[in-house]
């Protein structure tokens, strides 16, 4: 199973090295990782996107807890929250084939970015599945290029489980 890590730390030269380096050393695999300044100064936050079951979380977390400039460790995946990603993505794109470009562009909410003669960068933003839906989509186009931010994550303060919302939209009930 894939997990969401959100990783507050101190900002420090190597700190990132160390959090790599302990994954590394373990033979555990980061599928995703984005780091960036967090609410406060002197101070980032790291979103991992890491597999395992639930005993080899439990021992990733405690090996983060154990560095020094971690603050605070949250597995988001069994939190409701806030998922997101960017991606630009270089289409091939002759005027015989753009309209139909520019109309999954305007279901996906992307933006087109950049235009050449032959080619058109879109930037999308959204949750790591609606990237992939339109990725899939595109591939007949001729995808010339592709770069995704890997997720960022935030625990949602409403505590609202979307995730659960779009199950009881969809015909099942949710649990009293």
């Amino acid at each position: 199973m894939k997990h969401t890590l959100s990783v507050l730390v101190e900002d420090e030269s190597g700190a990132l090295s160390r959090i790599a380096g302990l994954f590394a050393r373990r033979g555990f695999n980061i599928d995703s990782l984005a780091v960036g300044p967090a609410e406060a100064a002197g101070r980032s936050r790291l979103t991992m996107v890491v597999e395992g079951d639930e005993q080899t979380l439990q021992q990733m977390t405690k090996q983060l807890d154990k560095l020094v400039n971690v603050l605070q460790v949250l597995d988001l995946s069994q939190r409701p929250a806030v998922e997101r990603e960017l991606m630009l993505m270089k289409v091939s794109a002759p005027a015989s084939q753009r309209s139909g470009i520019l109309e999954l562009v305007q279901v996906f909410r992307a933006k087109v970015v950049d235009v050449a003669d032959d080619a058109l960068t879109l930037e999308v933003v959204g949750d790591p599945g609606k990237l992939v839906a339109l990725e899939r989509l595109m591939a007949p186009y001729g995808i010339e290029e592709i770069a995704r931010t890997g997720k960022v994550a935030l625990e949602r303060a409403s505590g609202v489980n979307t995730e659960m919302l779009k199950a009881s939209s969809s015909g099942g009930r949710v649990p009293a």
